[in-house]
């Protein structure tokens, strides 16, 4: 409790910090003699809490027994600062404005039991949950991790149909101001009549619809969110997904994981560029094997050479058809392990590729070092972190193997050329997509620049 001279301007401040917020909830209470106001973030305290201990108390009690009622509560101090009133709301408190008198209510929401861990996006050190397909759930999450006044939410439905809830989360101190309104252009002008995941959704604001590289980042993960939108980006979120869109992504961004924000610097350091390593080998190796063999065996050392040449005796087709059939056999393999019941996708994958592999090349059909190219490629592309640039990858080995096929090594460095040329081209809401680090400035540095 404490008692204020200016309540209204403490009133008055606590609304400026929490900003238009569509989840501040502020509202006026009034029964017999009795009459207050209560200020609250919806999305952080609990509906029945805040039935229990203020709503039912407040009409079923006089004024008197109600003002007792609110001293004997733990939370309530005889002198307590603006900032510890802000706090205090933060965490999932209720503020009462009542007579010359300040209360505060605990009522903080703890949605822990109802959400489940993160399956795509895992981590060895760090936090282990994910979001729910709750819109109310996944704010919560992101408010206790995040508990910043600055934090807005502004929601909305889309879908003619579906009239899907969306959200969108932004740190108003960090994120740029055109930014939003691009962000929020966007997403208004989606027309569709059934909205039901952020990847639907991402395509939709897409500026280029039929664009290989996804512009705006799908993530799991609640600590993910919260690092981004400490950067200055915008978190989208949807009802009937446990998915979040996060805009803008640069390149960078699809290829780290917060595994390195929880590892030592040069632990990180090495996990990104073994990273960068697998991406080059999953895009590349195919079409540089075909090439070699092909147009250039020269390049190999004679030993090397002889060796490969010597695998690939009783093969009755040229190299290209061998590694087509190999990586087809490898995407159809990757695909079943996705749609078959998890208790035997991983088994029946593993041995189906096993057994096929090695009756291909006891049949002939194909060179033992073509299973070597094949696994380190596999190998290769799952450690791109973010599924949506993992996909794009799949698809741009191929693109590079058509291009060799056709015109060998300069087919080959022409298309990876061409490929720095086309991502270089890409913006996502305005950053450039080959950008090494998103930056925003921080609220320091805004704050000048606005008084300034």
């Amino acid at each position: 409790m404490v008692f204020l001279k200016k309540k209204s301007d403490t009133k008055k401040w606590l609304l400026e910090q929490l900003g238009s917020s569509q989840d501040v909830v502020m509202k006026e209470i009034k029964a017999d003699d009795k009459r207050g106001e209560i200020l609250y973030v919806r999305s952080l305290c609990d509906e029945s809490k805040l039935q229990d201990f203020l709503y039912r108390p407040f009409y079923e009690k006089d004024k008197k027994q109600f003002e007792h009622y609110l001293r004997s509560l733990p939370n309530n101090e005889d002198e307590l600062t603006k900032e510890k009133l802000l706090k205090d709301i933060m965490q999932g408190s209720i503020i009462l404005f009542m007579n010359d008198s300040i209360f505060t209510i605990e009522a903080k929401k703890v949605t822990n039991s109802t959400i489940s861990e993160a399956t795509i996006e895992t981590v060895i050190q760090g936090p282990q949950n994910g979001l729910s397909e709750v819109v109310e759930t996944n704010i919560n999450l992101i408010r206790h991790r995040y508990p910043q006044p600055s934090l807005q939410l502004e929601q909305t439905n889309i879908g003619k149909l579906t009239q899907t809830k969306v959200a969108i989360m932004y740190d108003r101190d960090v994120a740029d101001e055109q930014l939003i309104k691009e962000v929020k252009r966007q997403l208004f002008k989606v027309e569709v009549d059934v909205l039901q995941s952020v990847s639907q959704l991402h395509k939709q604001m897409t500026n280029r619809k039929r664009s290989l590289f996804p512009t705006m980042m799908i993530t799991e993960r609640p600590d993910r969110i919260v690092h981004n939108l400490a950067q200055g980006k915008i978190a989208i979120i949807i009802e009937g997904s446990p998915f979040s869109l996060i805009a803008p992504a640069v390149f960078y961004d699809f290829m780290s994981s917060m595994e390195e924000v929880y590892q030592l610097y040069w632990i990180s350091r090495f996990i990104i560029v073994l990273r960068y390593i697998g991406l080059f080998i999953s895009i590349i190796l195919p079409a540089l094997y075909i090439g070699i063999i092909a147009f250039n065996p020269e390049i190999f050392r004679v030993q090397l050479a002889l060796s490969i040449a010597g695998s690939r005796l009783g093969v009755p087709y040229p190299a290209f058809l061998e590694v087509l059939f190999m990586l087809l056999m490898m995407e159809l393999l990757t695909e079943a392990s996705v749609r078959l019941p998890k208790q035997i996708g991983s088994t029946a994958t593993t041995v189906g590729g096993l057994i096929l592999g090695q009756a291909a090349v006891e049949a002939s059909l194909i060179s033992s070092v073509m299973i070597i190219i094949v696994g380190a490629v596999a190998i290769a592309n799952f450690v791109i972190p973010i599924n949506s640039m993992s996909f794009a990858m799949r698809v741009v080995k191929y693109v590079l193997l058509v291009l060799t096929v056709f015109f060998g090594m300069i087919g080959l460095v022409f298309g990876v050329i061409g490929l720095v040329i086309y991502i270089a081209n890409l913006e996502s809401f305005g950053q450039p997509y080959l950008k090494l680090f998103f930056q925003s400035r921080s609220k320091g540095a805004k704050k000048e620049a606005s008084s300034s």
